[in-house]
């Protein structure tokens, strides 16, 4: 480093150090990072910035390109209000999952802070959305995150670009590329706050070299293509995926496991929209676009590119290619009864289910119907899907990591209270996120309410302990509460019901089969083997995998 340089380092040293001054306090915190200054809110024994750039817009040339740093600005930027939500459709209001997610804008790439007021070195903890890489925000009142940094870590929240803007790939976005690749730009976006926070979450007292990444759902799935990326690697220390979905994503520019490469995709939606070329698409307004976008069957989904994602994370994580971070990863009891789109119909007996299995599934039909009978069909249905997206994935990542030498641990959420259980609604897809945030009060409309009773207060300070104590040293733990062993050889978990308990073995004979069906699925290359699973299976190759 130049004497320039090191000028630069110290003076920054001695401003993000430094306590406010009397001034700044009444108008509130100020915090001098490399970035530029910020001025935040205080909340107690908090301080919170909301709405902070980590990127330029995305807008106009810039769109579908790689983020590029926001420019560093001059004077003090207010930080007080969230950033828009990234383009998307706004969730149908009768949703569980529907909450007011403010303004939407293009320019959108902000992120948000909470930090104790004295944080010196405190573990971050980065929180990453779901909405099945379509919707998300960092607004949603869930993911507020005051109770997690009231135990000592500074929690960060960002925005991500989602839906056909976050992931549409196209022969002539590779071939203006530099990379020679397109599509993934949501995980680009990831990337890039995580490089924003090294640079610049010391002078909101965090410690860049301890940096936790977590999240649920498409927030989970985005977790494990992050330990999987190169451009990722360094960038945080630990991991967390929430309802994460090992599914098979399509290759940039071949067709494989049954699916379309991302360029052919990427070129129909262009046909489906009369759109004559890619500039075409970047003169709509954003908007518009999404809604244009809607019905014309386009999924996003990250691109194994060879760069950014460089293979199926399934084979990522058998060659061991993956962060060898410690890990949490797991699932709800209940996942599907939220998301019944994805079951497929019972039929109309036990015998026309039994002998549906048979004709899919072969010499594993008996295996499949003593896991997920006939008795209760609805049941072994929603059970099924559930285990085949969600189970498999979790205990897939816990073996590996383990594996691979890192500490994981396996859970199981469990967990019921009155108005979910009336509802029908037990352990629901996402139903863990108000207790591991402490958020018990401010779900989103229709969601079944939770009483803050101690004891759904108690069960909630557990959670929070469990996550934000990993996030600090790699071990989950919660005073007064189980402990919580690594999954290590003996298939160990936590299940979160009335209480956490420590217990083994999770689900006997899922994890099994779900792995012996993918290893077909993968052997043969003719079928994903993300959503079609049960009754929705196509026949499942007859040849075993090697042992």
């Amino acid at each position: 480093m130049n004497i320039r340089g090191l000028i630069g380092a110290a003076a920054f040293l001695l401003t993000a150090c430094a306590a406010p001054s009397k001034s700044e306090s009444v108008g509130g915190p100020i915090v001098r990072a490399p970035a530029g200054a910020v001025q935040g809110a205080n909340e107690g024994a908090l301080r919170v910035f909301k709405g902070i750039p980590f990127a330029a817009p995305p807008t106009g040339p810039a769109r579908w390109r790689p983020p590029s740093p926001a420019p560093h600005w001059h004077g003090v930027r207010q930080a007080r209000d969230y950033g828009p939500a990234c383009p998307q459709l706004r969730a149908r209001m009768n949703s569980v999952y529907a909450s007011d997610i403010g303004a939407i804008a293009e320019d959108c790439l902000s992120l948000n802070i909470w930090t104790p007021a004295n944080a010196r070195n405190a573990p971050v903890f980065v929180w990453i959305y779901g909405g099945a890489l379509t919707s998300g925000a960092s607004k949603e009142m869930l993911y507020d995150g005051a109770r997690l940094a009231s135990r000592g870590v500074v929690v960060v929240s960002i925005n991500y670009r989602v839906g056909v803007l976050g992931f549409l790939a196209h022969s002539e976005l590779s071939a203006e590329a530099p990379t020679g690749v397109s599509g993934n730009y949501g995980l680009l976006d990831q990337i890039e706050a995580l490089r924003w926070i090294k640079r610049n979450i010391g002078a909101f007292g965090g410690d860049a070299s301890n940096v936790t990444i977590a999240g649920e759902s498409a927030g989970g799935l985005s977790v494990m293509y992050l330990m999987a990326a190169p451009d990722a690697r360094g960038l945080f220390a630990k991991a967390i995926a929430q309802s994460a979905y090992m599914i098979s994503a399509p290759t940039l520019r071949e067709s494989r496991h049954g699916l379309p490469s991302a360029e052919e995709s990427g070129a129909r939606l262009l046909a489906a929209l009369n759109a004559p070329s890619i500039a075409a698409l970047r003169e709509m307004d954003a908007l518009a676009l999404v809604e244009a976008v809607a019905g014309k069957g386009y999924a996003p989904l990250p691109t194994v590119d060879g760069r950014v994602v460089p293979r199926q994370i399934v084979e990522a994580l058998d060659r061991g290619e993956q962060a060898p971070v410690p890990l949490i990863a797991g699932f709800n009891s209940g996942e599907i009864r939220t998301l019944t789109v994805l079951a497929p119909p019972a039929p109309e007996s036990a015998g026309a289910y039994e002998a549906a299995i048979r004709e899919r599934y072969g010499a594993l039909a008996d295996t499949f119907l003593r896991l997920y009978p006939s008795a209760n069909m609805q049941e072994s249905i929603y059970a099924a899907t559930r285990d085949g997206l969600y189970g498999w994935t979790a205990e897939r990542l816990a073996k590996k990591q383990t594996t691979r030498g890192a500490p994981a641990y396996l859970y199981l959420f469990d967990h019921g209270y009155p108005a979910a259980e009336a509802a029908g609604l037990h352990a629901f897809h996402a139903a863990e996120l108000p207790y591991v945030f402490g958020n018990l009060e401010r779900t989103p409309p229709h969601w079944p309410r939770i009483e803050a009773t101690a004891h759904e207060r108690r069960f909630s300070d557990a959670m929070i302990a469990y996550w934000t104590s990993f996030a600090r040293s790699g071990v989950p733990s919660a005073d007064g509460e189980a402990d919580w062993p690594a999954y290590g050889s003996n298939g160990a978990y936590m299940r979160f019901a009335d209480r956490p308990q420590a217990e083994s073995d999770l689900y006997p004979g899922m994890y099994a089969l779900f792995e012996e069906v993918v290893c077909r699925r993968r052997a043969s290359g003719d079928a994903p083997w993300h959503w079609n699973h049960g009754l929705a299976s196509p026949q499942v190759p007859a040849t075993p995998c090697p042992q």
